[in-house]
C-alpha cells in the first residue's frame, strides 16, 4: 500500500484506521500510523493535533473501566498510555507546530487546559513554576491569538500568584515585544491569506500564499551590519511548511524547488540549528511531485554532497525511474534526472582515492542510463523521439570517454548524434571542438575538418552562416593554400543556396496564414450515405415502425454525450474491487453513463475509467480525490484529454487492430465501440488512453493512410466539432421517387426529370435478382430544380401515379445487408459519425450474376446458418471475416437487434462446415458463438445494457444437481444451418428420388449399403470431416 500525499490524505486513514481498532494492538497501530504521517508532515496542525487527542483518548480509556476494554488490555494500556507519555505527546505537537502563526494557537490552548486541569487538580509549586515557564516561552513566539494567550496567562498568575501578578506581566509585556512586532509586521498578509480561506477559492489562497511566501523570503535576505538576518529564519520554514502541508502548493514543485534553494543557501551561510536538514525535506519533495525531475536530480546530487553510499544513492535511482509519474509532464523530466545520475556517475571516477569499483559502476551506468533514456522516449513517443536536443547525457558519457582516453569509442557516440541531430549548429560547433581538443597537436586535424565539411553540406542546418565563417576560419588556421582555396569556393556555392532558402523562408512568412478546412468525399449517390434507403434484408418491416427525427433534437441529444468533459479517471482502486462497489462509492454524484474498470498490470491496485451523464457530475465526482475507499488512497482525476474519436479504419477492425495501430502512441485503457442496435452505419470508436500525452500522439496519426483505401480519422472526443452534413439529400437537391413502373430504366427517369434541371444521379433500387422496386432517388445540381421536380407528384408515368417528394435522411438502420465477397453494409464516417468515408461497395455485376441463378427458397433455407450472442456492437464485416474462413458467402445480414446474424453460403456443405466450427466460438471476450434456425435467431430479444446497481445476491438460480448439458441439434427439415433432409453432413443433397429410398440410409443420413461392420461415428467424427471438408 503506498504512503498518502499530504495531511489530509493521511487524515482520512488513520480516521479510517481508529474508526475500526477494535483492540488493544489496533489501537497501537493507529498510532504507528500517526507517527508515520507525523514524519512525512512534520509541521501540520492537523495531523499533531488529531495525533494528541488520540493518544489522549487512549489514555482516559484505559483509566475508565466503563470504556469496555479488556482487564488485560486495560492494565497494558495503563502502563503504555500513562499521563507522562500522553502530555509528552502534546508538547511535542506544541514545539512542532509553534511558529504557525496563524493556528498554531489551537493545539496550544487545547494542551493547557490539560495542564491547567493537572494543577487545578494538585496545585504545587513545581506544576505552577512550570505552566508559568511555559506561558513565558509561548508569549515570546509570535502569534494571531497573542492577546488570547496572554489573557489566559494573566487569569493563572492572579490565582496562583496574585501578590507578583503586577511586576510578572510589567516583565511579560517586554520579553513579548520582538513576538508582537514580528506578527505586526504580518498581520496584513494573515488577514489577506485568511479572507481567500474563507472564500472557498482555492486559486485565490494560493495567490495569496505566493505573494506572502515572497515577502517572507525578501524579509529572510535582509542582514543588518554584523550580517546577522534581521528576521528569524524560522519563520520562513514554517511559511513554507504551512504552504505545502495545508494548501494545494504542496503539489507545486516550483515551490518546493524555493524551500530547498532557501535551506541550502540559509544553511550555508549561518549553520542555523533550528533550521530542517535538507535531505528529509527533498524526500518529502518527491513523494508530493514524483514528476518533477528538476527535484529527483537534487535529490541526487544532495545526496551525494551527503557521501551516501552507492547502495542508498542506486535506491534513490529505483525509487525515480519506477514512479509512474516521471514522465508525466512529458521527457525533459525523465532526462534531468538521467543527466543528475550520470554526472555522479562519472565524478565517481573524478574523486581521490577512486576504486576499482567506482570505475567499473560509471563503465556499466553511463551507457545504461543513455539506452534507458532512449527506451524511454521511444516507449513513450515512438519513432518521433530524437533524443534529448541538447545530448547532455552523451556529452556525460563523452566527456568520461575522453578523460580515459577512449577517444574513437567517444567519436563514435558524436556520429551516432548524427542521425538525430545533424541539424543543430550547436552540435556541430561542440562536435568541431571536441575533435579540435583531443587531436594531436603535431599533426593537421583532419577529423575536425571533415566534421566541418559535413556540416555545411548539412541542407537543413538552422544556422548554416555561422558554420560556413567557423569552416574558413579555421581552415585559415589550419589548412594549407589548397585546402583554403577549397573552402572558399565550397562556401561561396552554398552561400548562393543559403540566400535562396532565407529568400523562400521570408516569402513563407510573410504571407497570411489561410486556414482550409479538408472536405471529404463520399461514395454514396447522393454525398451522403448515414440515411435510410429502400430496405434490403429479409426483415424490412421492422424499418418502417421509426420515423425520422428532427435534426436539431439529435445534434443537442449528442451534444450531451460529451465524453471529454463527463469522464474521470480513478486510480489506485483495491485490485479486488467489483464494478458494482465502484458505482455504489460513485453513485451519490451523479447518473454514470459506463464505467471501465482494469486492474493494473503489477495486480496491487485497479484504474477506473467512469463516464457521467453531465459535467457537473463529474466535477463533483472529483471530491473523492484522496479520500480512502477501504484501505486505498485513490486519485481521481478529469478525463479531459484522454479520449479519441477514430474513424475510417477498416471494417474488419477490432481491438487488436487498434492496439497495434496506436502500439507506439502510448497504453490504450480502454476501447468503446458503439451499439449498432439503431444504425448498423456506425463506423467509429472511442479510445480511451492512460495518459494525456499518449493521446495527443494518436492524435498525430489522424489523417494516415491506412491500406490505401482509409484515411484514419483520429481527433479529441468532441460533439460541439460536429460537421454539417453535405451532400444532395442534405442539400435538399435530391428527391425520392415511389410508385414507379418496373419497366422504367434510369436512362427514362433521367429524360422524363431533366426538363426541370441538370440531372446528376438517377438511382433505381433492385431486388437481389435485379427487379426494380419501383423507387428511386434522383439528385439534381441545384436545390431550386429538386423544387421544380415536385410538380411530378400525383402525375402518372405509364402505368403508375407516382409519388415525388424530397429525400428526408434517417437514422435509423436496424440491419446491415452485404453481398458477395467484398461488401460490407458498414461504411466508413465522418469525424462527426455520418457515414460517407471510405465504403466497401459489393462487386459490380454480382446483382445479375445473382439473378440467373434465381435458387428456390429451399435452397437457400439449406445453404444458410444463422449466428447468434454476437454483441451489437460487432459490425457486419467482422462477422463476414470470422464466418468466411469456412466457405463463399452469397449474402449476410447483420442483426444487432436479435444479436445475431444470418449468413448465406454459396452451398449447404460449407454451411453445415460453419455451423459445427463456429458453435462456441468466442467472438469478442466473454461471448460464445451459437448456431441455430432462423426462430432461434427471431426468438432473441435485443441486448440490455442496464445501469442498476446490484444490491444483495440478487435472484438465486434452482437448484440443480446435474449440470444440464447444451441441446444437440440434428439437422431436419429447415434446421440449424438449413441443411435439408436427412442427407449426409457436409456432402450435397442427393436426387429425390435416392431421398426417399430410407431403407438404405440410416437415421442419420449416412448411406451404410454393404458397411454393416464399420464403427458408427460419433459427434466429434462428424464434426472433423466438416472442418475437413472432406470424408473420413
Amino acid at each position: 500500500m503506498t504512503d498518502p500525499v499530504g495531511e489530509d490524505g493521511w487524515l482520512a486513514l488513520v480516521d479510517e484506521l481508529s474508526r475500526t481498532a477494535g483492540d488493544l494492538e489496533q489501537r497501537v497501530g493507529v498510532v504507528e500510523q500517526y507517527k508515520r504521517a507525523i514524519a512525512a508532515e512534520p509541521w501540520s496542525n492537523k495531523l499533531w493535533l488529531a495525533y494528541c487527542e488520540w493518544v489522549w483518548s487512549l489514555h482516559t480509556d484505559c483509566q475508565n473501566a466503563d470504556a469496555g476494554w479488556p482487564e488485560e488490555e486495560q492494565m497494558l494500556g495503563q502502563e503504555l498510555f500513562a499521563l507522562e507519555t500522553a502530555t509528552d505527546v502534546w508538547q511535542q505537537g506544541a514545539q512542532a507546530t509553534q511558529y504557525r502563526l496563524s493556528d498554531s494557537h489551537e493545539l496550544w490552548n487545547r494542551w493547557m487546559s490539560i495542564e491547567l486541569e493537572q494543577v487545578a487538580a494538585s496545585p504545587d509549586e513545581q506544576k505552577i513554576e512550570r505552566v508559568q515557564q511555559l506561558f513565558l516561552d509561548r508569549l515570546q513566539v509570535p502569534q494571531a491569538a497573542w492577546d488570547e494567550t496572554s489573557q489566559m496567562f494573566s487569569t493563572f498568575i492572579s490565582k496562583y500568584k496574585e501578590a507578583a501578578w503586577e511586576a510578572t506581566m510589567v516583565e511579560t509585556t517586554k520579553l513579548a515585544k520582538t513576538a508582537k512586532d514580528l506578527y505586526s509586521h504580518r498581520e496584513t498578509h494573515e488577514l489577506k491569506l485568511q479572507r481567500a480561506v474563507e472564500s472557498g477559492q482555492e486559486e485565490a489562497v494560493r495567490s495569496e500564499m505566493r505573494s506572502y511566501l515572497e515577502w517572507e523570503l525578501a524579509q529572510a535576505s535582509k542582514r543588518n551590519k554584523k550580517g546577522v538576518p534581521t528576521s528569524p529564519l524560522i519563520l520562513c520554514v514554517a511559511l513554507f511548511e504551512r504552504a505545502l502541508s495545508s494548501t494545494t502548493l504542496g503539489l507545486d514543485s516550483a515551490v518546493w524547488d524555493d524551500y530547498i534553494v532557501f535551506l541550502s543557501t540559509s544553511r550555508r551561510e549561518l549553520q542555523d540549528s533550528q533550521l530542517p536538514a535538507i535531505l528529509p525535506v527533498i524526500q518529502r519533495a518527491t513523494n508530493h511531485c514524483p514528476w518533477s525531475g528538476t527535484l529527483w536530480s537534487r535529490y541526487i546530487l544532495c545526496a551525494e554532497v551527503e557521501n551516501l553510499p552507492f547502495a542508498t544513492m542506486e535506491q534513490i535511482k529505483h525509487a525515480a525511474t519506477n514512479t509512474r509519474d516521471l514522465d508525466r509532464d512529458g521527457m525533459g523530466s525523465v532526462v534531468e534526472f538521467y543527466i543528475a545520475w550520470s554526472g555522479y556517475l562519472k565524478r565517481l571516477t573524478m574523486v581521490d582515492g577512486a576504486t576499482d569499483e567506482d570505475v567499473d559502476v560509471a563503465e556499466m551506468g553511463l551507457p545504461t542510463a543513455l539506452e534507458d533514456v532512449q527506451q524511454w522516449g521511444k516507449r513513450r513517443h515512438g519513432k518521433e523521439w530524437k533524443g534529448d536536443p541538447l545530448f547532455r547525457i552523451e556529452r556525460i558519457f563523452i566527456q568520461h570517454l575522453t578523460q580515459k582516453g577512449s577517444f574513437e569509442e567517444a567519436r563514435g557516440i558524436w556520429r551516432k548524434l548524427v542521425k538525430t541531430h545533424a541539424d543543430s549548429y550547436e552540435f556541430w560547433q561542440q562536435y568541431y571542438v571536441w575533435e579540435m581538443t583531443v587531436r594531436v597537436s603535431t599533426t593537421p586535424p583532419a577529423n575536425a575538418t571533415a566534421v566541418l565539411i559535413q556540416a555545411i553540406h548539412r541542407k537543413t542546418l538552422d544556422w548554416p552562416e555561422k558554420m560556413m565563417e567557423v569552416y574558413v576560419r579555421h581552415c585559415n588556421n589550419y589548412e594549407d593554400a589548397v585546402g583554403l582555396v577549397n573552402a572558399l569556393n565550397s562556401v561561396h556555392q552554398l552561400s548562393k543556396q543559403v540566400a535562396k532558402r532565407r529568400e523562400y523562408e521570408a516569402a513563407q512568412y510573410a504571407q497570411p496564414e489561410v486556414l482550409v478546412e479538408e472536405v471529404v468525399e463520399g461514395e454514396s449517390p447522393s454525398g451522403v450515405s448515414k440515411r435510410k434507403r429502400e430496405s434490403e434484408d429479409t426483415d424490412g418491416a421492422a424499418s418502417k415502425k421509426v420515423k425520422s427525427e428532427d435534426q436539431a433534437a439529435l445534434r443537442e441529444q449528442h451534444l450531451k454525450r460529451d465524453r471529454e468533459n463527463t469522464t474521470v479517471l480513478v486510480t489506485n482502486l483495491p485490485v479486488e474491487v467489483t464494478q458494482n462497489k465502484t458505482r455504489q462509492y460513485f453513485k451519490a454524484y451523479g447518473h454514470i453513463n459506463s464505467m471501465t474498470l482494469k486492474p493494473e498490470p503489477d495486480k496491487l491496485s485497479s484504474t477506473a475509467l467512469i463516464e457521467f451523464k453531465t459535467p457537473e457530475e463529474a466535477q463533483s465526482a472529483l471530491l473523492r480525490d484522496g479520500k480512502y475507499f477501504v484501505d486505498k488512497q485513490i486519485q481521481v482525476t478529469p478525463g479531459t484529454g484522454l479520449t479519441l474519436y477514430v474513424t475510417n479504419f477498416p471494417p474488419t477492425a477490432d481491438d487488436a487492430y487498434l492496439c497495434k495501430l496506436f502500439k507506439d502512441c502510448g497504453e490504450i485503457f480502454s476501447i468503446r465501440w458503439p451499439s449498432l442496435k439503431f444504425n448498423t452505419h456506425r463506423r467509429f470508436v472511442y479510445i480511451s488512453f492512460r495518459t494525456v500525452e499518449a493521446a495527443a500522439a494518436a492524435t498525430q496519426l489522424d489523417g494516415q493512410p491506412l491500406g490505401g483505401v482509409y484515411k484514419l480519422v483520429s481527433k479529441y472526443s468532441d460533439p460541439a466539432n460536429k460537421k454539417d452534413r453535405e451532400g444532395a439529400m442534405a442539400e435538399g437537391r435530391e428527391i425520392h421517387v415511389t410508385s414507379l413502373d418496373t419497366g422504367l430504366t434510369e436512362e427514362d427517369l433521367n429524360e422524363v426529370f431533366s426538363k426541370y434541371g441538370k440531372v446528376e444521379k438517377v438511382n433505381i433500387l433492385k431486388t437481389l435478382t435485379g427487379a426494380s422496386k419501383g423507387a428511386a432517388f434522383i439528385a439534381f445540381e441545384k436545390k431550386e430544380e429538386a423544387t421544380a421536380a415536385l410538380e411530378l407528384d400525383k402525375t402518372k408515368l405509364k402505368s403508375r401515379v407516382l409519388n415525388v417528394e424530397m429525400s428526408v435522411g434517417k437514422n435509423f438502420k436496424s440491419s446491415a445487408t452485404s453481398l458477395g465477397k467484398a461488401s460490407s453494409a458498414s461504411p466508413a464516417p465522418e469525424a462527426d459519425g455520418d457515414s460517407v468515408l471510405s465504403p466497401s461497395p459489393a462487386p459490380e455485376g454480382y446483382q445479375k450474376t445473382h439473378a440467373q441463378h434465381a435458387p428456390s427458397r429451399t435452397e437457400i433455407t439449406n445453404r444458410t446458418v444463422t449466428l447468434m450472442n454476437i454483441p451489437d456492437t460487432v459490425n457486419d464485416a467482422r462477422v463476414r471475416a470470422l464466418a468466411e474462413t469456412h466457405g463463399e458467402i452469397v449474402k449476410l445480414v447483420l442483426k444487432p437487434d436479435h444479436q445475431g446474424a444470418i449468413v448465406e453460403y454459396a452451398d449447404a456443405a460449407s454451411a453445415g462446415k460453419a455451423a459445427l466450427a463456429l458453435e462456441n466460438h468466442e467472438i469478442a471476450p466473454g461471448r460464445k458463438l451459437r448456431t441455430g434456425g432462423m426462430k432461434d435467431l427471431f426468438a432473441e430479444k435485443p441486448e440490455i445494457k442496464s445501469d442498476r446497481i446490484q444490491t444483495g445476491q440478487g435472484k438465486k438460480a434452482p437448484p440443480a444437481f446435474i449440470q444440464p448439458s447444451a441441446p444437440v441439434r440434428r439437422p431436419g427439415p429447415g434446421g440449424r444451418g438449413g441443411l435439408g433432409i436427412k442427407r449426409g453432413l457436409g456432402y450435397s443433397a442427393k436426387p429425390t428420388a435416392a431421398a426417399s429410398s430410407s431403407s438404405a440410409t440410416s437415421e442419420e443420413g449416412v448411406n451404410t449399403t454393404g458397411n454393416e461392420n464399420k464403427k458408427p461415428k460419433s459427434n466429434a467424427d462428424f464434426k472433423a470431416m466438416f472442418v475437413k471438408g472432406g470424408t473420413q
